[in-house]
Order: structure tokens, then C-alpha cells, then sequence
């Protein structure tokens, strides 16, 4: 069973000027622990495809399916429980909340889906030796680097153990050097884990660390995959 299999996924917004077509019939199959980049030009549907993945959006037609789970069946509450324990999601602008420490950003997840403090706290001083800011559990995301935030925000995306990892331009905001050091990070993390990752880039070395490459023009997927 594919850990993420979409088939003739539309989504449609709608303008002033009428409906626009994000996504335009996507058909996608990912096998479970693959990693996997999407790259097109923006405005290509990349970032819709990934939203309705991590069920932050819904489609308008077609089918979704993650970890045998029918997206576009699912009611609030269990959407809400999927968003909490199946996918984690790295952001590119990391989107850790400033009031709170690296500890207190990386275990929330955890917290907010059921977990005993203690048991989230451990888990998070875990994931922050594994991705290198043991040190830094104390700090706020204002006092760490560009690099240190998008590791923190991998970290928090981990601390539910989701079987699918979706990255959306993880490395846009970074330096070449902080960016290189993310992208060994999410190879070692999949190994690891076995976790499913979905990356979406539009760096060309980003999407090299990949198994395949899913190319998108347009809403659709443009000629299937290619190798890495």
C-alpha cells in the first residue's frame, strides 16, 4: 500500500475573476519510506499539493489517500487527530512561537495531542540531541540562527513519530552552509525513522538528496517522476 497515493486531485480556488485551478487532475503515488522532492515553478500547485497532504486543506474532486486513510472522507475531529499523529510538517519560515523555549516549541505537539508532560519533555530533550541543540533546549527561537530554528521545527514535526514528513521549502530562508546541514539532517532523520518525506523546493541541490523527483507544471505533474 503507498504511504501517499493521489488520483485526479483538483483543487479550485475562488477569485474575483472566477475559479482558478491550483491542482488539475494530479494523480501521485509514493511508496511508504520513500523520500521524495516536488519541484515546478511557483504558482505550479506544488504547495497546494503538500496542504491537502498534511490535511490543512481539503480538494475539491478527486481522491487522497495517506497510510490507507481517505482524506476526503474524514470529519473535523479525526482530520484533526490525522494532523496530530500521522503527518508532521516543517515550514519554511519555521513558524516556532517566540514565547517559548526550544524545549517548550518541540513537545507542544506532543502536549496537544494527549501526551503526559513528562513523556513529551523526554521525548523533546531526544529529538534535540538528534538534531544537534541539546544545548539550546533553554532558548527562545529569537536567539538561535536561521539553521537552529529550521532543526528545532524538523524536531517538533518528529515528536508525534508521523509516518509521513512533508517539508515545504525547508531550505528557502537558509544559508548555503545552514541549508546543506537540514538536508543531511531529513537523509539521516528517514533512515532512521522509515518515515515517508515529501519535500517541496525549488533548489535543485535540495531536491538531489531525494530518491526521485516529481516534476509540476501548471497543476499537473508534468511527464511523472525521474530518478534523483
Amino acid at each position: 500500500m503507498p504511504a501517499i497515493e493521489a488520483r485526479q486531485l483538483v483543487k479550485h480556488y475562488l477569485s474575483d475573476a472566477g475559479p482558478v485551478a491550483a491542482l488539475n487532475g494530479v494523480d501521485v503515488s509514493i511508496a511508504q519510506g520513500e523520500f521524495v522532492a516536488v519541484m515546478g515553478p511557483s504558482g505550479c500547485g506544488k504547495s497546494t499539493l503538500l496542504n491537502l497532504i498534511a490535511g490543512l486543506d481539503s480538494p475539491t474532486s478527486g481522491a487522497l489517500e495517506v497510510n490507507g486513510t481517505d482524506l476526503t472522507r474524514l470529519p473535523d475531529g479525526r482530520l484533526t487527530e490525522y494532523r496530530r499523529r500521522v503527518v508532521g510538517v516543517v515550514f519554511q519560515f519555521f513558524n516556532l512561537l517566540p514565547t517559548l523555549t526550544v524545549e517548550e516549541n518541540i513537545s507542544l505537539p506532543a502536549l496537544l495531542a494527549g501526551t503526559p508532560e513528562a513523556s513529551a519533555l523526554r521525548k523533546a530533550a531526544e529529538l534535540a540531541e538528534k538534531v544537534g541543540l541539546a544545548h539550546r533546549l533553554r532558548h527562545r527561537s529569537f536567539q538561535l540562527s536561521g539553521g537552529e530554528m529550521q532543526r528545532a521545527a524538523i524536531a517538533r514535526a518528529l515528536v508525534n513519530d508521523p509516518a509521513v514528513l512533508l517539508a515545504d521549502e525547508p531550505t528557502g530562508n537558509l544559508d548555503s552552509r545552514s541549508a546543506s546541514e537540514v538536508l543531511v539532517l531529513l537523509k539521516d532523520l528517514r533512515r532512521e525513522t522509515g518515515a515517508t518525506i515529501l519535500l517541496v523546493t525549488h533548489s535543485p541541490e535540495a531536491a538531489a538528496v531525494a530518491d526521485r523527483i516529481i516534476r509540476m507544471v501548471d497543476g499537473k505533474v508534468d511527464g511523472g517522476a525521474e530518478a534523483s
